[in-house]
């Protein structure tokens, strides 16, 4: 039986605008944020990193999917046997250039956030039950006024919560003096991720959507089947992402090892029992062939330190930063571990800065399985605590959303049982989501 047109969570959220605009051709508020890679704070401190804000005071470390969607949608997950979710990073449309305008710009993170919408809208309640972001929600400095074009707009239609983890972006700041930003790392991201209730958004008044009640800017969330431990890599552009001090070489660093440490813990005796997937979603990738955007060593060591001390690997490590879709095995203990990145969802389809190795190709404890996908696109990802399946594909404006790859994971025995995209690439035909949408031109 198909959902009502909007939800209404447990706590009173909304998502879905009911009688939403049709799609934007320019934004609202000009995106100049990228000027301020010339301020003096940024070009200061452009090469540290900021510090963390505390979870809310009070808060659980983890939440619960039921109490952001009504309880007979979790109970139709429940009955059948599964759930199914979104993910992908770097939505926000912010980059202009030569090349590409304000409105392809916005058409390219358009095209991705229908396609999302279009399969919540054709599946009921069997289809997505929530979007996990994987960070950069907006470009290039993650300030208030860009929320409503680059992540109320687009997503105006998606009728399920909407969770994140902060990019670099996110927490990026700027000032017009050396010694203090303008505004503080993060304040939008915890303004509209982690409310302490789910109200209108300050920043998008005139958008239904209600504000995320995230305990912090790093969190677990559990829903039936799966659980994603969501980790916060801060701002570095260049070099990778860290989630520690890292033996106090970055002392503004709140420490997240004991956070991961104790949630792989606490979700082990339900993983262990084939009741509960595990995975991780950090915004820089511990594995990507893109030389600018590069596997961050520092990262995967702190995240292995965590899991070897827990004695629990994810069943698959989610991340966003590297602007295109890369998937790695990593053999991990006799275990087949996807580690996949897909910065894909609209912000730019960028190829590596250097030549990629050949699909196949393994390094020490992981292979690259294909070669990268330069093209927007976004996760479907399926797990009934006995697999798990991970899907990617493209979406383009006016034209069919097409499977270009997936991977299927037993979890009982930790091999990869099915890999690879069709020999014929299974295509959708996704209709813009509200009849009679203006479609600018993309540029691709």
């Amino acid at each position: 039986m198909p959902v009502q047109s909007t939800l209404i969570g447990p706590g009173g959220q909304l998502y879905a605008d009911p009688k939403p605009s049709p799609d934007e051709d320019a934004f609202q508020v000009d995106n100049t944020s990228n000027a301020y890679y010339n301020s003096p704070y940024y070009l200061k401190h452009k090469n540290q990193v900021q510090p963390i804000p505390p979870p809310r005071t009070g808060a659980l470390p983890y939440i619960n999917l039921a109490n952001y969607l009504p309880a007979s949608l979790i109970q139709s997950i429940n009955q059948a046997g599964r759930i199914v979710f979104h993910s992908v990073g770097d939505t926000g449309a912010a980059k202009t250039g030569k090349q590409q305008t304000a409105a392809s710009s916005l058409a390219d993170e358009a095209a991705v956030a229908d396609a999302m919408v279009a399969e919540v809208q054709s599946s009921g309640e069997a289809g997505p039950a929530f979007f996990f972001h994987l960070g950069d929600v907006i470009y290039e400095f993650g300030e208030a006024q860009y929320y409503y074009d680059q992540f109320y707009e687009p997503f105006r239609e998606y009728d399920r919560p909407i969770f994140a983890i902060p990019g670099n972006h996110d927490g990026m700041v700027f000032g017009q003096s050396s010694s203090a930003p303008q505004v503080p790392t993060l304040a939008a991201f915890l303004t509209n991720f982690c409310s302490a209730s789910p109200d209108p958004s300050p920043d998008a008044p005139t958008m239904t959507r209600s504000v995320m009640t995230q305990p912090g800017v790093y969190f677990t969330l559990d829903a039936p089947f799966i659980s994603i431990i969501g980790l916060y890599s801060n701002v570095m552009d260049t070099g990778g992402g860290i989630i520690s001090s890292q033996g106090g070489h970055f002392p503004l660093v709140n420490d997240q090892l004991t956070f991961l440490t104790s949630e792989l813990k606490r979700l082990k005796p339900q993983h262990d029992a084939g009741k509960r997937a595990v995975l991780i979603a950090v915004h820089h990738p511990p594995l990507s062939v893109d030389a600018k955007t590069g596997g961050s060593g520092g990262l995967m060591q702190d995240i292995d330190a965590c899991c070897k001390s827990a004695n629990l690997w994810p069943d698959a490590l989610l991340s966003g930063h590297a602007h295109l879709y890369q998937r790695f095995t990593r053999t991990i203990n006799g275990r087949q571990v996807p580690y996949v990145v897909a910065g894909s969802g609209g912000y730019a389809a960028t190829p590596p800065q250097t030549a990629a190795p050949p699909a196949g190709t393994t390094i020490g404890d992981h292979t690259l399985e294909i070669d990268p996908i330069v093209d927007f696109g976004y996760l479907t990802i399926t797990s009934d605590a006995k697999s798990l399946a991970i899907t990617f594909s493209t979406a383009h404006r006016n034209q069919p959303v097409q499977v270009r790859d997936s991977v299927t994971v037993n979890l009982q025995s930790g091999k990869i049982i099915t890999s690879g995209a069709s020999k014929t690439s299974k295509q959708k035909t996704v209709k813009a989501a509200k009849a009679g949408k203006k479609k600018p031109a993309s540029s691709r």
